[in-house]
């Protein structure tokens, strides 16, 4: 059995974003003992800038055997380097995560795997700092390659450069939805902190993350959260942390209501045959394309016309506002079938050039 399984319930894991004092190390997990699964705490601080608090290495390591020792909880640190593993196995750590900043280099992640070979311990992945699911599974099957069996992903969100967003993380939720489809039994777990970089946004993408039957949660507390010396704005206090845990709505997979399933059940079989009709639809779009291509050869047009697109872009969109269909979905979906259609129109000019030649 996984590591991460908590028997149906949220598997938390939760505690300081830097492990800075042992008095603050130790408060915060006498606070939250009893509440979680897994205490985590950064000792080594990947920072963006140099000048920055980048953690308290060693020294730190001895209070999280405290927190083992006097709380009774199992203890988790980020690792970016050889011998960052070194020592926390010489200091009893009980899981080790590789974070989102390592995870986008598989150079390093190779030589952490190299590693861990013949070791047994549990290891979380963060995802890549930029939304790559390929990136991802890669790392994590770079585990599995040197012989670490018990592995969990989690999802703390993308860089981003939108402004506007409410978040410091894009969450992104399609790419830890295909991982899960690509390996349904492995564990994942969301980081509401860095996804909101917000405390206030927390609980809500928390319990986003249960709608979605994420497994689990790494969420950041401290104390006294305005003065963390890394990650202030979205660290919440263990009070809050208890209060989240508390009022979580965690969602079944399946229901035991026999009418209610066969209600899904049906609409899922509707859902089916319009799914065929969408498929046959493009496949008769993209048939019009080609012809199209055919046509803009003769004339010797381009197959990408801008004015063409910008009206597809203003009509689709304007249409599916009518029928509340949100114009962003509406026109990242006319990005892939415009892709598409161009791609064929261009195999149709590249063959009918090709039979000139001949």
């Amino acid at each position: 059995m996984s590591f991460f399984n908590n028997g149906g319930n949220p598997f938390v894991i939760a505690g300081p974003c830097s492990a800075e004092t042992r008095e603050q190390v130790l408060e915060t997990a006498a606070a939250i003992a009893g509440r979680i699964q897994l205490f985590r705490a950064g000792v080594w601080k990947p920072r963006t800038r140099p000048g920055s608090f980048e953690g308290m290495g060693e020294a730190a390591l001895q209070w999280l055997q405290e927190v083992k020792q006097v709380y009774g909880l199992p203890v988790t640190i980020e690792v970016a380097e050889p011998q960052h593993i070194e020592l926390a196995l010489k200091y009893g750590m009980d899981v080790l995560w590789i974070g989102a900043r390592t995870t986008v280099n598989p150079f390093q992640v190779q030589r952490l795997a190299d590693a861990l070979k013949g070791v047994d311990i549990p290891v979380m992945v963060k995802n890549p700092v930029n939304p790559d699911v390929d990136l991802w599974h890669g790392a994590i099957e770079r585990l599995e390659h040197a012989g670490i069996t018990d592995i969990a992903a989690i999802h703390r969100g993308f860089s981003s450069y939108n402004a506007a967003s409410p978040y410091r993380n894009q969450p992104n939720w399609p790419i830890p939805i295909e991982l899960k489809r690509r390996r349904p039994s492995l564990p994942i777990i969301c980081d509401p902190s860095h996804i909101s970089g917000n405390r206030e946004l927390v609980a809500r993408v928390a319990q986003k993350a249960m709608d979605m039957g994420f497994c689990g949660l790494m969420i950041e507390t401290h104390p006294n959260p305005a003065e963390a010396w890394s990650d202030a704005a979205q660290q919440i206090t263990p009070d809050a942390l208890i209060a989240l845990i508390d009022n979580l709505v965690v969602r079944q997979l399946y229901t035991t209501d026999t009418g209610k399933s066969l209600s899904l059940e049906n609409l899922r079989q509707m859902m089916d045959g319009i799914d065929a009709e969408i498929i046959d639809l493009i496949a008769r779009r993209m048939e019009l394309s080609e012809r199209m291509g055919a046509v803009k050869k003769d004339c010797n047009m381009t197959a990408y016309q801008p004015e063409r697109w910008q009206e597809i872009v203003a009509t689709r969109s304007d249409r599916a506002e009518k029928l509340n269909l949100s114009r962003e979905f509406i026109v990242a979906l006319y990005e892939k079938i415009h892709d598409e259609s161009i791609k064929k129109q261009l195999e149709i000019l590249q063959a009918l050039m090709n039979e000139v030649k001949g």
